[in-house]
């Protein structure tokens, strides 16, 4: 698959300002950096992000629009979810979490900040390959 031309939004350059929450390679292009953040956030095959929380005062949390390509993602101490274009993942504030690529895909998705009073990312611990390689068990 040609992460290039995966969908209509472009995947942007390697995403080094957050490279230490992601294990494996991601892209990041900033639709959006008023009203409403969105980021276009492409993952190579196996990547994901560390564990996170979305904290708010009031509002906040985040919604993925899945674009292309397989994926994951998964809440503190619930099952993993496979995630395949056109999904929709509403995350409430204060859910601990993460998503990435499939083994054997590349993944993108829009990742939208929903509005919040005093929101903050919370980065918390990487998904160890041991934890993604039971994904699908």
């Amino acid at each position: 698959m040609d992460k290039d031309n995966l969908s209509i939004f472009p995947v942007g350059n390697k995403n080094d300002a957050y490279a230490q929450y992601f294990i494996g390679q991601s892209y990041l292009n900033m639709l959006s950096t008023e009203q409403v953040v969105i980021g276009n956030v492409t993952f190579e095959p196996r990547c994901r992000n560390n564990w996170h929380i979305h904290h708010a005062e009031k509002g906040g949390g985040q919604i993925l629009l899945v674009t292309a390509g397989n994926g994951w993602y998964q809440e503190w101490g619930k099952a993993p979810r496979a995630l395949n274009a056109g999904d929709v993942v509403n995350i409430p504030a204060g859910v601990k979490h993460w998503h990435g690529a499939a083994a054997d895909s590349v993944f993108q998705h829009l990742a939208i900040e929903v509005p919040a009073e005093g929101g903050k990312t919370e980065w918390c611990e990487p998904v160890t390959d041991e934890q993604y390689d039971k994904l699908g068990d």
